[in-house]
């Protein structure tokens, strides 16, 4: 699904027209971008957390020379879902009864 299709079912789903939905979401979007960039998590309850994250230096291979070279320091963004997001995309299964 790409942001047009998101979009259009979140205008189906509000009732409202698709250029308001897509103000909302841009709105949305970009205020977590906002808030993750600055250090701060945003946490979406049920669905999920966007934090930022510390990746460190380290040394990598050039596949197509093999040549060692050094990958610095970064910060990252990073996504961990909520229980719910979770339990919807894998539910578990019922434990199978023993006869």
């Amino acid at each position: 699904m790409n942001k047009s299709e998101l979009v259009e079912v979140a205008a189906k789903e509000a009732g409202v027209t698709k250029a308001a939905a897509d103000k909302v979401l841009s709105a949305i979007v970009g205020a977590v971008v906002q808030t993750v960039a600055k250090g701060e998590s945003v946490t979406l309850v049920g669905f999920g957390t966007f934090k930022s994250a510390q990746r460190a230096a380290r040394t990598g291979k050039n596949p197509k020379t093999g040549a060692t070279l050094k990958i610095p320091a970064t910060t990252v963004p990073k996504f961990t879902a909520g229980t719910a997001f979770k339990a919807a995309v894998a539910p578990k299964k019922s434990p199978a009864k023993k006869k």
